[in-house]
């Protein structure tokens, strides 16, 4: 992982997988405690693993594209963001955001049946708790959008299925149900966006976090290609693998033989081609560009 950033003003209190917090320092010098500068870096992860590679741009790709999101989903929920008003040296990649009470659960919705969810599913024929219909095949298109939460594990570990009962044990009967609605209101809402725009979103993990008045607050990143699975939806098709705009890519190189990795000996996985970060590159910028209408 790169070392922090040296911000003035800033303090640097915590590194992700992806993004790095700091905290504004105030008049005394102190970081304060009600705000944080969120910074997306160019990193990529991908099972449970950080790559020694980067992807170019990629940080204000998901910077900007979760601004954009935030603005269409104002009217169904408000947001952190306080100012996009940050530092040169992470200009367009970095936002000021309040800190909240943040909630831990990874709330996952799911449109479209795939990943780790269609393993579940092919076991006992449920997701994370919810019993589906019979018959269901990869990227299958649900009935209605589910909330499949999951935990939320450390860097290098990985999150685990959580049921909705668990969650009701975490954060009360309801801020799950809270919590629960809204993750589905919003993946319908961004599938309403961005279908005509020629992409479906499989399922999308959001984070929340409540502020002091305890009024529930959209949070971290959102509807990015990271947190999400874009696919073309003129060459959707159940059954078969999809034209993807995230980082799956990324993880079919890294799982082909090609790469040499064997994903199972827990050693770090090999630097990507220049091909693969070229072409992950314009998967992101395309996702942007298709979904926002706008140039990158």
């Amino acid at each position: 992982m790169t070392a922090p950033l040296d911000l003035p003003g800033y303090a640097h209190i915590y590194s992700g997988k992806v993004r790095d917090l700091y905290a504004p320092l105030d008049g005394a010098g102190a970081p304060r405690d009600d705000q944080v500068l969120l910074v997306a870096s160019d990193r990529i992860s991908a099972y449970d693993f950080i790559l020694s590679s980067q992807i170019p741009d990629k940080g204000k790709v998901l910077t900007q594209l979760s601004l954009w999101w935030f603005e269409q989903l104002a009217p169904l929920v408000p947001n952190h963001v306080v100012s996009t008003d940050v530092p040169a040296a992470v200009e367009g990649r970095a936002v000021l955001v309040e800190r909240l009470d943040m909630v831990p659960v990874e709330c996952v919705a799911r449109a479209y049946l795939t990943g780790g969810g269609l393993t579940e599913y092919q076991t006992d024929g449920t997701v994370s708790g919810v019993a589906l219909p019979d018959g269901l095949v990869d990227a299958s298109r649900l009935d209605e959008p589910i909330f499949t939460p999951s935990t939320k594990a450390p860097v290098g570990e990985h999150d685990q299925p959580m049921p909705y009962a668990d969650v009701v044990a975490t954060v009360g009967e309801e801020r799950a149900a809270q919590i629960r609605d809204l993750t589905v209101r919003i993946l319908s809402k961004a599938n309403e966006i961005a279908a005509p725009r020629g992409i479906l979103i499989a399922d999308t993990k959001v984070e929340f976090g409540y502020r002091d008045s305890g009024e529930l607050v959209l949070a971290d990143e959102v509807l990015t290609p990271d947190s999400s699975r874009f696919w073309q939806a003129a060459a959707w098709a159940p059954g078969t693998r999809q034209a993807s705009y995230d980082k799956q890519f990324v993880r079919d190189w890294l799982t082909s033989p090609e790469s040499g990795w064997d994903r199972e000996s827990g050693q770090e996985p090999p630097e990507l081609p220049d091909s693969v970060v070229e072409q992950t590159r314009a998967k992101y910028v395309e996702a942007y560009e298709s979904i926002t209408g706008r140039s990158f």
